[in-house]
């Protein structure tokens, strides 16, 4: 359903006058995008059980990666990218009994394939802002878990592959023969819980008698985008086929 939208929204937004597309070029990007702690999109968990109480928090992280850009019509532009991005997470224990109260980070890595439709609106001679909406099919290699003196954070992931919807909006500056600057901001949401967390404390003097808590977590951000896309000429050939010449 949610794939189904996306796809009627980029064939609705092709059609809008105002934009115009690198028609006939191909181009390859370098971009960098930190994490943004919103609890808005991802919510803090919070365990509770008895005298225990541990949180689990997105504080930011950082996404790199390569994109490469085609533009397809006078209004459109397709975008493939690969990204790398590790999520960090503020894990704390308390243990109300014992007197027990710690804190650390746990970092989550994963890999992700994001293919969006752009739609160009023109606000100057050379800066432009576009739209974009599309999907990613994100990976994750391996768990991830960190430990304290007497508790444990483990995030284990659900699936080793999953699909996310991504939205995109921006501005972006172009000069004439040294390529593209493009500023703006991502939301991605995965389709399904990216892992269940886990929060155990364990009670070393008491036989390691381990108390674990268990929790969902979507794996949602929003990031800051920084973008280079380096220059390229039009394709002439495909350039006259566009324009029916």
């Amino acid at each position: 359903m949610h794939l189904r939208l996306a796809v009627i929204l980029c064939m609705s937004l092709s059609g809008m006058p105002v934009g115009w597309a690198q028609l006939g070029v191909t181009t390859f990007g370098l971009q960098v995008k930190p994490v943004i702690p919103f609890g808005f999109f991802d919510a803090d968990k919070v365990y509770q059980q008895e005298h225990l109480h541990a949180t689990l928090a997105l504080d930011g992280g950082l996404a790199f990666g390569m994109v490469v850009r085609t533009g397809i019509s006078k209004s459109i532009s397709l975008e493939v990218g690969l990204d790398q991005i590790t999520r960090r997470y503020d894990f704390t224990m308390a243990n109300d009994t014992a007197g027990y109260d710690d804190a650390t980070t746990v970092r989550y890595v994963g890999y992700e394939l994001p293919v969006t439709c752009l739609v160009y609106i023109r606000l100057g001679e050379r800066t432009w802002m576009n739209n974009a909406l599309g999907a990613s099919v994100d990976f994750y290699p391996s768990d991830a878990k960190r430990e304290l003196a007497n508790a444990q954070a483990y995030l284990f992931r659900r699936n080793w592959a999953q699909v996310g919807i991504v939205g995109n909006i921006g501005v972006e500056y172009r000069t004439e023969r040294s390529g593209f600057i493009y500023l703006g901001a991502t939301f991605h949401r995965p389709f399904g819980d990216m892992a269940q967390a886990d929060a155990t404390w364990l009670d070393r003097y008491a036989s390691y008698r381990p108390y674990r808590m268990s929790t969902g977590l979507s794996g949602s951000y929003l990031t800051l985008d920084l973008r280079y896309y380096f220059h390229e000429d039009p394709d002439k050939a495909r350039l006259r086929k566009a324009r029916g010449r």
